[in-house]
């Protein structure tokens, strides 16, 4: 580990070393984004072990437990978007949602998580989904591979923090994108983990700009996690998972929508604050 972020480390400050206009020193981010880039490793390594163990389910026609597997699996996939999306065509053949294909679920060229959300949760069936399986699984193994060499910009990594969060509020507070499954809640886990992951790296620098920012922020994860927390299926257990989105109400569902957006906007500064527009 200790010559893998010797090479990170290298990676980050030619990159970072760039950033001649910060409003704080280059060589401060060295840390931050070479810290982030373990953080996605660790989280690739996790994504494709789960991955590994949905799809087998799936292959071996074992619907229950591969529809138990599903949410948990997206969960490491969900938290490291902003850098996943760095690559497009793997997103969209992992993660896209049947809207975005003129023929819906009967396109042959939808693949990923969704495709197989729609056979295990609508159809609840694991006929005919294997070689959507083993096409994840390539997917996942392909997406590691390529993150290992990738150089983070920093600008990308502080902007993620507001994409997560500004993720949550267009598509995950509706319900529309585990329409099926009902997992949502666990995807908005995700992005809130992957958001807060972000600005605990930088919050340093961040608080020597301005420490009230960093207040507001640290208040508004908390206000958040604290909601999420009420639909733990085990109280006090975020290890036990989520209601289904389905039982949570449409007044419920409005209520998360001003802090998560508010959040996504106060996130969204960030990028200035440290120079790095």
């Amino acid at each position: 580990m200790s010559n893998l972020r010797t090479v990170i480390t290298a990676a980050a400050f030619g990159l970072v070393a760039m950033q001649a206009q910060a409003a704080v020193a280059p060589q401060d981010l060295v840390n931050p984004i070479t810290d982030y880039k373990l953080y996605v490793l660790d989280n690739l390594e996790q994504f494709s072990s789960h991955t590994r163990e949905f799809t087998d389910a799936i292959k071996a026609g074992e619907l229950q437990r591969a529809q138990q597997l599903y949410a948990p699996t997206r969960v490491y996939y969900e938290r490291i978007e902003p850098i996943a999306e760095l690559f497009a065509d793997l997103d969209a053949s992992i993660d896209a949602r049947e809207d975005d294909y003129e023929h819906g679920v009967q396109d042959p060229t939808f693949t990923g998580f969704h495709r197989l959300e729609y056979g295990l949760f609508h159809e609840h069936s694991t006929a005919g989904l294997g070689d959507y399986a083993e096409r994840l699984m390539s997917d996942v193994e392909t997406l590691e591979q390529s993150v290992q060499d990738l150089t983070f910009p920093p600008e990308k990594v502080v902007g993620g923090a507001a994409a997560l969060m500004e993720e949550v509020a267009a598509t995950k507070v509706s319900g529309e994108e585990d329409r099926y499954s009902h997992t949502d809640l666990w995807d908005f886990q995700g992005n809130l983990d992957g958001s807060k992951k972000i600005f605990e790296l930088v919050k340093p620098l961040a608080a020597q700009e301005d420490p009230s920012f960093v207040a507001r922020i640290e208040e508004n994860f908390t206000a958040i996690e604290n909601t999420l927390a009420h639909y733990y299926l085990i109280e006090g257990d975020a290890s036990s998972g989520f209601e289904s989105y389905d039982k949570v109400s449409e007044r419920d569902r409005r209520a998360l929508v001003g802090p998560v957006t508010v959040l996504a906007e106060e996130l969204s500064t960030l990028r200035g604050l440290l120079g790095l527009n």
